[in-house]
């Protein structure tokens, strides 16, 4: 049986690397990387396509899972495997590049920084953050370059 959210990526995966960067819908317009981790128990390749915010020059992504009240399954893989590579999409400007980066969970007041700006500028990830309130805490990480 498939599953549709691992077809949605599969799709965006692909658009993503034959459109240098550019996806359509859900995420049309937005700036797109994808992911490349290792399965914290299984060890295995796994890439995921995400939404990404600047900081500085760290790129820095949000573990949403769309609000649900537990974290995505990267996240626990990018815990235990903080060293990744990250295809980055750079949005208008339609070109990609390939990075060596390491993915450091963001905390404190650096968390909240950013997470403001996030909240303020993408009113969906706002929405997320109303759907966990006092289930858990949306976790951010920034990804600099090794």
């Amino acid at each position: 049986m498939s599953n549709p959210f691992e077809e949605m990526n599969n799709r965006v995966i692909s658009e993503f690397r034959e459109n240098d960067g550019k996806v359509g819908p859900p995420f049309e317009g937005a700036t797109m990387i994808l992911v490349h981790h290792l399965g914290a128990k299984s060890g295995t390749e796994r890439i995921t396509p995400l939404v990404w915010f600047p900081d500085g020059d760290r790129f820095v992504i949000v573990a949403s899972k769309a609000g649900a009240p537990d974290n995505p399954a990267w996240y626990h893989n990018l815990v235990a495997h903080p060293d990744i590579t990250v295809e980055v999409g750079h949005g208008p400007e339609g070109r990609t590049e390939t990075l060596d980066v390491h993915a450091e969970e963001l905390t404190g007041s650096e968390r909240e920084r950013i997470w403001s700006w996030i909240t303020e500028n993408n009113e969906g990830f706002a929405d997320y953050q109303k759907k966990v309130e006092g289930v858990r805490t949306i976790p951010l990480f920034a990804l600099g370059r090794r």
